[in-house]
Formats: structure tokens, sequence, C-alpha cells
């Protein structure tokens, strides 16, 4: 009884630090948000001289303007376009890979899964020229291909590391007592392990959406009409030759990064679920 109240003590602090600490990340997180979304209902003079307080003047116009503007859902549609196709992509072909090198063994297996999961190495930045060069030659400039194609590239490594690790961690009895029952790999792909396998496709799903959602550079290197831009091209809108509408700006962040945040929020518990599957056994 005396260990037990001599340690008590012990835990408490500990959880009082850890309480902490996440109050610090949180505020680290979540200040820039609220700064971003009061902003938004600043003028641009109040703005200024009071970035992180609260508006003087809530002006809701600037909000309601973006909202009744057609530009703002155009922008909004080409990148939901972009950031579904890419999606769609990233899970059927990370998929089929990651069940492919988690239960198929042929010759040269670990040499083509090294050069698959090269693409972490190196973000899309480095090879932004090549990538044109190619976009150019197969005629994909100024197109939403040009844009969801190389996304999907570079984000087929993160997905197949993922699913693979989750594909093996299933029972070898399943797919041996489906191959005995007469059910080749196709099926057992289709109707067992993708079934399985919600989480950690909802994991790859959030991160592929928010990826894409959030690109800037490719955009600006592919596209060059105005109705095909995403909404981070959009922001050019509100940016003038000698002066910026930051009120503006900000409020069309804020709008424009809800979308991601609502579909992260939902998928939250399947994110943690997919992350956190097999790392605990027994």
């Amino acid at each position: 009884m005396t260990r037990w109240f001599s340690q008590r003590p012990r835990g408490g602090l500990a959880s009082l630090a850890q309480f902490a600490v996440l109050v610090i990340i949180a505020g680290i997180v979540l200040v820039p948000l609220v700064a971003t979304v009061l902003g938004g209902f600043k003028e641009l003079g109040d703005l200024r001289a009071n970035p992180f307080g609260l508006p003087k003047v809530w002006v809701w116009r600037n909000y309601w303007d973006i909202l009744s503007g057609v530009r703002y859902w155009q922008m909004l549609g080409n990148s939901l376009v972009i950031a579904l196709l890419t999606v769609f992509l990233t899970l059927a072909l990370s998929s089929m890979a990651a069940f492919t090198f988690a239960h198929l063994h042929f010759f040269g297996e670990r040499f083509l899964l090294s050069y698959m999961l090269l693409g972490l190495l190196f973000p899309a930045a480095t090879a932004i020229l090549p990538l044109f060069i190619k976009i150019r030659d197969l005629g994909l400039l100024n197109s939403h291909w040009g844009i969801v194609l190389p996304q999907t590239a570079f984000a087929l490594g993160m997905g197949i590391l993922l699913l693979r690790n989750a594909f093996k961690q299933l029972p070898g009895e399943l797919l041996d007592s489906a191959l005995m029952d007469g059910c080749g790999y196709f099926r057992y792909f289709f109707y067992i392990t993708l079934p399985l396998s919600t989480p950690i496709l909802a994991t790859v799903a959030v991160i592929a959406f928010v990826s894409s959602w959030n690109n800037y550079l490719l955009p600006l290197v592919v596209l060059n009409s105005e109705n095909r831009y995403p909404w981070t091209l959009g922001l050019m809108a509100y940016q003038g030759e000698y002066s910026t509408a930051w009120q503006l700006v900000l409020a069309f962040i804020t709008l424009t990064i809800l979308p991601a945040i609502v579909m992260f929020v939902m998928a939250q518990k399947y994110i943690v679920a997919g992350l956190t599957a097999g790392a605990v056994k027994g």
C-alpha cells in the first residue's frame, strides 16, 4: 500500500506533463488556423494593426463576396476533380501492387519494390523540370490529367508501403482456405482483402486527397487557363501589382481548407486504426 501511494504522484506528474505538451502542440496548430479565420472578418487596416486579435468590426462581406462568386466554386470544383481522380488512381494501383508484393513471389520482387519506394525519397519539386518536359511531350499541358498522373506516381510509394504491410498482417489461413475452395487471387483480392482493409485504405485515401488538395507547384507549372485553376492558384486573383487584399486571401484560404479538414475529421478513426494496424501482435 505504501508503494502504491508513493508511485501515484509520479504518475500524476507524468500525466500532467503529457497534458501540458499536448496543449502546447494543439496551440501551435490552432493559433494560425484561428488567426486565418478571424483575419477573413477584418478590414485590411485592422488586419495589419491587429493580426491575431478579434476584429474591431466584423466584415461578413469578405466571405460573402467569395461565396457568391462563380470563380470560387469553379476552382473548388477543379480541385475536387483533381483530388478525387488522384485518390481513385492511387488506391487502385497501389492496392493491386501491394497485394502482389505481399502474397506473390517472383524473380526481382525485392528490387522492384525498392524501386517503387524510391518515390518516398524525392519530393515532386526536385523533378519539376523533367515532369514538365514529359507532360508537354504527352500533350497534357493545361489539362487536369497533367496534374493527376504525376501526383498519383508520387503517391504510389507511400500507398504501396502502407497497404503491403497491412495485407501481410491478414491471416495466411484466409488465403490458403480461399485457394483450396477454388477462389483465385483476383476474387480473394476483391472480396476478402479489400473489405478487411477499410482502415488502411481510408488512411491512404486521406493522405492522397490532402496532398493533392494542397498542391501548388505542379498546377502552377502545368496550367495556364484560369478556368482550370485549382483553389491554390485562386489566391492570385487577390494579388495586385502594388497591393494584396490580405483579408480576402485569408477568407479564401479558410473556405477552401474546410473540405480537407472535414474529410480528415470524418475519417479520423479509420486513419488511426490504419496506421496502428499490425503495430501490436498477440
